[in-house]
Formats: structure tokens, sequence, C-alpha cells
């Protein structure tokens, strides 16, 4: 699959908020070709970086080439891939301070539901579902290395099929993986962000659950950005609509694919493109605004107002009193607010899904002494080749800081331990260190409840 950086980088620059302050004195068109050279650096390094065996080894090569180019354009391209990688491996704070777009006001920004005394505060996965009823295509947005931005759409699932929704499409599948619905999860071959445990128990779930999962990823060289959203929209109705016209689709995708109106990249966006060929009624769930930002200073002022206010425990949506939801931008119809990300023994708690999954505490005594060691969660019932449902990393020392600040969780003077996060059940731990290298393997059953 080829690497999809323009959306992001580009719709950045739509909104000039990620741009380095010193750049503003140039024009977008020097910013441009300053971020088309580290682009193409970038590239190269993520390439070399992969010929390394192991996951955890590609990591620690990416996180060595991030510090050796301090330049603003370098650092916002090769941000997303470190990012990428350290969601990968189950370090999502630090996949969240390598890369995030700043919130900043914007002029067509609604009034905040604060504003309105008609708006109440209600639980995403409750109101999501009551909204999408009379509608036959809910569409999820997602920023690619936020975690966090998934972690609503794994419970919303169920309660969607619920509702009668049959199909489930997600941009990162490659249709070349012919097996993933009789194999029932996914694997490395299945997509790119797949490898990311979130994304990966996302598909999985779907799977379960009875839906028809679809790839819909544009496979020719697309000229533009409009032509590539062309292609996905063509693919879905392809795949979906022109065989069963009533068919009720949910959609996950990066970013603004999913906007209903407005000019995008250019051209018309995935959804725009989908509207036009299916005539079909479209709930746009924007889940990209409000999460935390790194710094408090990134956030949109609305979302700081409303965690004061509502200090909610998990994500939330407005509706008013005539059931009419609330979004930032006119071009979605909802937009959901994520609570501030809260650790323990350094990693986020909303890896639990809503109370899907349970804490597991491990150590690294299967490490062997070998650092920094990853630690795999395979489902028992699964292959070998499945992707993990979920990952950590354990040190002695710190990995990250060279990023970021953040030290890698884990990482404490003796046998370090740490939580992994996973539904009921029996799993296949494998602990992974030099590279590739498995030192030692082991069975354990989380059960239904906690002892």
């Amino acid at each position: 699959m080829t690497i999809r950086r323009v959306t992001a980088v580009l719709g950045c620059l739509l909104w000039w908020g990620c741009m380095p302050i010193a750049t503003h004195a140039q024009s977008a068109a020097a910013w441009q070709a300053q971020q088309a050279a580290a682009g193409e650096k970038a590239d190269k390094m993520l390439t070399e970086a992969k010929q390394h065996k192991g996951l955890l080894a590609q990591y620690m090569a990416l996180r060595q080439d991030f510090t050796t180019d301090n330049s603003p354009a370098f650092r916002m391209i090769f941000g997303q891939y470190v990012a990428w990688y350290a969601s990968y491996i189950g370090d999502y704070p630090v996949a969240m301070s390598a890369f995030a777009i700043r919130q900043s006001p914007q002029p067509g920004d609604n009034p905040s539901p604060l504003a309105q005394g008609d708006y109440v505060a209600q639980p995403a996965v409750d109101a999501i579902p009551e909204l999408a009823k009379n509608y036959q295509v809910v569409l999820l947005n997602e920023a690619h290395n936020i975690g966090m931005t998934r972690s609503l759409t794994v419970p919303l699932l169920s309660h969607l099929y619920d509702q009668g929704f049959r199909y489930f499409a997600a941009e990162t599948l490659m249709e070349s993986d012919t097996g993933l619905q009789a194999r029932g999860y996914p694997t490395h071959d299945s997509g790119f962000y797949t490898e990311e445990p979130i994304y990966g128990e996302m598909v999985r779930t779907a799977l379960k659950l009875g839906f028809k999962v679809i790839a819909y990823e544009a496979t020719s060289d697309s000229p533009t950005a409009d032509a590539r959203e062309a292609e996905q929209a063509r693919h879905l109705y392809e795949r979906v609509f022109a065989k069963d016209p009533h068919a009720r689709l949910v959609i996950n995708a990066g970013f603004d694919h999913i906007v209903k109106t407005g000019v995008y990249l250019g051209g018309k966006s995935m959804a725009e493109h989908l509207a036009k060929l299916t005539g079909a009624t479209m709930l746009s769930i924007d889940q990209t605004a409000m999460y935390p930002r790194p710094g408090s200073n990134s956030d949109h002022p609305y979302y700081t107002a409303v965690m004061q206010q509502e200090k909610p425990k998990e994500p939330i949506v407005f509706v008013d009193s005539k059931g009419k939801p609330w979004s930032l931008r006119p071009a979605y119809d909802v937009t959901v607010f994520f609570p501030p990300e809260k650790l323990e023994r350094s990693r986020p708690t909303w890896l639990s899904l809503g109370g899907l999954r349970k804490m597991r505490l491990v150590s690294a005594d299967g490490c062997r002494d070998h650092y920094p060691c990853l630690i795999e969660a395979r489902y028992s019932n699964e292959g070998p080749d499945a992707i993990p449902a979920d990952r950590l990393v354990l040190d002695q020392m710190p990995i990250t800081v060279s990023i970021s600040g953040v030290p890698a969780y884990g990482s404490t003077q003796g046998v370090p331990s740490g939580d992994l996060y996973l539904r009921p059940g029996s799993y296949e731990l494998s602990f992974i260190a030099d590279g590739d290298q498995t030192e030692h393997r082991e069975t354990i059953t989380v059960p239904e409840t906690q002892p």
C-alpha cells in the first residue's frame, strides 16, 4: 500500500494550524516545496527502516532517524511515521506527542454548545446509534496516529449492528487480503494502519459481529486527491450499493474524507462523491477535532470549556431538545468530545474500550534480560499471523526521551512490568527482543471478573 501522508499534511496546510509559527512569513508555495523535499527524504528513511526485522527494530530505527533533522517540514512529516509506529507498539502517549495537529478556531466554526442552552451532553456510545436510526450510511473519521479516535468506534459497532447496519468499510484495508472475512481477524497483510492493535480490534469486532467487511482504498496511481476520493467512492458503490441498494454501511476513514460539504484538497471528499453516486442519507461524525492534544494550548477553546464544565469520563456528544446533534463545523453532523487522557502505570485507560477490556499486569521476566522487549498478546483461537489484541514495550531505561520528553512506559529500574488491556478470554503472549527474536511464550487467561 502506498503511504498516504498527503491527506493529513495538506489538510493541515489548509488550516495553517500545524504550520510552524516561524514559517508564517514565507509563502505557502515555499512551505509546500520544503514539505515535498522532506517527504522524499522521509519516505526513503521509512523504506530503509522497514528492512529491519521486527516491528520494534523498525520503530527504533525510525526513532533514531527522527533525531537527525530538526527542520519543521521534516519533523512534521516524519513525525507522522514515528507516531504511527509508536501506536503500533502500543506506546500511545508518544504517538500523540510525535505528531499532533493544533485545533485552532476557524471563522466557520459553529457557536459553542455551551453557549446554546438547548444542547445537552450525552454519552456518545448511546447517542450516536440513536442518531443513526434514520441514516443509510454512518461515517466515522480518525486521526491515524491517535488510537483514542478509534476507541469509541469499537464499542459503537455492536450498537450499530443492532440498528441494522450490516456492512463495515475501512480505508486502510487491502483488497488483496481476500481471506479476511473467512479468517475472522486481520494480519500484517490486511492493511497499513491495521498494524495498530485498536485498529485490528475494530476490524476483528466487525467480523465477529457479522458485518461484511469492505476494502475500498484507491488502487490506481491517482493523479490528484480528487481522483483518489472519487475512486474510493466508486469502490464503495460497486462493492456495496450496486449489489444491495438498501444496504446500511458504516465507514471508517481518516480526517476529512468524510466531510459532506465544501472544497476538499481542491476537489470533493469521498463522502461527497459517494452521496452523488448513491443518494444515500449520511451521518458524518468527526472524532478528530475534540481530543486532548499534548499541550492544552493546542486544544480548541470549546474543548477546554466543555471539559471544565462537563468533566466527562467517557466520550460525549451534544444533542438539543429536538434531537439535532451539535458539530464544530458545518461539513460534519456530529462532533465527539473525548475526555482528557488518564494514565495508569503510564498507559491510557481508554484502552479499556468503554469497559470491554480489562487490565492484566505482566512482568518482563519472559524477556530474559533482553531490552527493550516487546510483549504481544494474541487471542489463543487465532493464528500466529494475527494482529495482536495489545502490545506493550518494557525497558529498563526510557527509549523515547529524544522524541518528546515522554519516557517509555514500563521503564523502571529492576524488572519492568506493565499492563496489557484485554477482553476476557485466553491469550498467547510472546516476549520479543533483539529485533524479532522470541525469548519466551506463555498462555494466560483473563477472567470475566477481576479477583
